[in-house]
């Protein structure tokens, strides 16, 4: 069973994602994997990273600016979102073939969930509730659209001896 081994704030400037979107009918198995295996066999993410100026310049955003996202939207009424991609300077343009979403500055809160894959997926809900009992209340955008996000640290997101990683769930706070 996945435990979740930190929680904690972080507050990131305004940035803008950039990535591509998916919707539940790009779902394999009941997950996205096959979507990032593609991201990942077509180095995507180094379009990303040259696009905007390269890896230094998105570590220099926050701490894990750097990281691969698994960004999700959810509104009641309206189909699910899925995007894979990373965040960006406000002011990077997405490239060709790739679509972006601004977010202005703010307080995001962090749950590492560490376990086994494929355990550690869908437990936003646990990471929601750890954040409540800590005090936090999550926000929504002005649709009252939640928006959070997988974040795919490497060095955490690499199999210790036990076979476990550690996944970092986000959520953006009011």
């Amino acid at each position: 069973m996945p435990e979740i081994v930190n929680s904690y704030t972080q507050s990131m400037p305004k940035v803008t994602f950039i990535g591509k979107k998916y919707g539940d009918e790009d779902r394999v198995d009941g997950g996205f994997g096959s979507k990032w295996n593609e991201w990942l066999q077509n180095k995507w993410f180094d379009t990303l990273e040259e696009a905007y100026g390269g890896r230094e310049v998105s570590q220099q955003l926050f701490t894990d600016g750097d990281a691969a996202i698994g960004l999700m939207r959810c509104k009641e009424g309206e189909p699910f979102q899925y995007w894979i991609g990373m965040f960006a300077p406000a002011d990077a343009q997405a490239p060709e073939g790739y679509q972006s979403v601004d977010f202005d500055s703010s307080e995001v809160g962090i749950c590492w969930l560490q376990g086994k894959e494929p355990d550690i997926y869908g437990k936003e809900d646990r990471c929601m509730a750890r954040l409540a009992e800590e005090g936090f209340k999550i926000g929504t955008d002005d649709e009252n659209a939640l928006w959070f996000f997988e974040r795919y640290v490497l060095s955490r997101f690499t199999p210790n001896e036990q076979g476990e990683l550690v996944l970092d769930i986000g959520f953006f706070l009011e």
